[in-house]
């Protein structure tokens, strides 16, 4: 289970890194959420890297990124990034819980 969600979480790491603070900066304002959503996955990824081997306590975290998303909807008016940052995240959801 581990393996599976360590692998996703490494696989998107880079581009979430690098995706959330340009899709908040751009989004940001018409999307607010979005600095929720960059929160979360801040939270996510400090707590999978403090967890080591183990697996980390991220049920609280998913189920409101999950609320704050309305389950990875993509807004019509955002960009490729933000479409990409939801899809990515929501794998990593998906691995969390497989």
């Amino acid at each position: 289970i581990m393996t599976t969600f360590n692998t996703t979480k490494e696989k998107h790491l880079e581009k979430l890194e690098l995706f959330t603070p340009i899709v908040a900066r751009v989004h940001g304002g018409s999307h607010p959420e979005f600095h929720q959503v960059k929160d979360l996955w801040d939270e996510i990824r400090d707590k999978s890297e403090g967890a080591g081997d183990q697996k980390p306590e991220l049920d609280n975290e998913f189920n409101q990124l999950r609320q704050v998303t309305d389950n990875y909807t993509v807004p019509e008016d955002t960009c490729e990034s933000y479409e990409a940052v939801y899809k990515m995240l929501e794998e990593v959801d998906q691995a969390y819980h497989a």
